[in-house]
């Protein structure tokens, strides 16, 4: 069964207030609008789930913010028994992520490497494969692709031209409007 994110982007409006201590978090958009995929490796990366690749995680099992907006707590709580892995990360964080960071473990799977002509670059993808007697840096070909043991680097998980890209830009533009502290990603998964 397969594994998948919910959640929002929350802001803590702070334009035109003169008092930000004043100002509250507000659901600003529902992830569901922004991001539609099912990237274990991303999961992994940002907050620990199904985390194949051996990722430190950005942002593991932290709960929800104990100021979470009444709406988000209250799509969280809907389905107690479906939901797990509440977390969240705000956009400060995520602006200061080495993203070339490699992961902590050799990636249990074999990464296959197929050459993009229309990016002008080998583009990795993931084959389960046994890695038994394998190496890190073991590399062969196998049906026109090159194979490769290694390790994944957070830039791979999570592609700067991917599916995560609408989300980042939303973070950013109300990071731009509110500070970056003001900005958070709140996330829980299913099954």
């Amino acid at each position: 069964m397969g594994a998948d994110i919910h959640g929002f982007i929350e802001c803590r409006g702070t334009y035109g207030n003169l008092d930000e201590e004043d100002s509250s978090w507000h659901a600003a958009i529902d992830l569901d609008l922004l991001y539609g995929g099912r990237s274990y490796d991303a999961f992994g990366c940002l907050f620990g789930v199904r985390n194949h690749a051996g990722f430190r995680p950005l942002a593991e099992g932290r709960g929800l913010p104990p100021d979470v907006t009444a709406e988000v707590r209250r799509q969280y709580e809907d389905a107690p028994d479906l939901f797990h892995s509440a977390s969240w990360i705000g956009w400060e964080e995520l602006t200061a992520v080495d993203w070339d960071e490699p992961a902590l473990t050799l990636d249990a799977r074999v990464r296959e490497y197929r050459y993009s002509v229309e990016h002008g670059r080998y583009e990795s993808g993931k084959s389960f494969q046994n890695l038994a007697g394998r190496c890190e840096g073991d590399e062969w070909i196998q049906e026109g692709k090159i194979m490769r043991v290694s390790r994944m680097t957070r830039r791979e998980a999570v592609r700067e031209d991917g599916a995560w890209t609408p989300v980042w830009a939303t973070m950013k533009a109300l990071a731009d409007v509110h500070g970056p502290q003001y900005v958070r990603l709140v996330v829980w998964f299913d099954n």
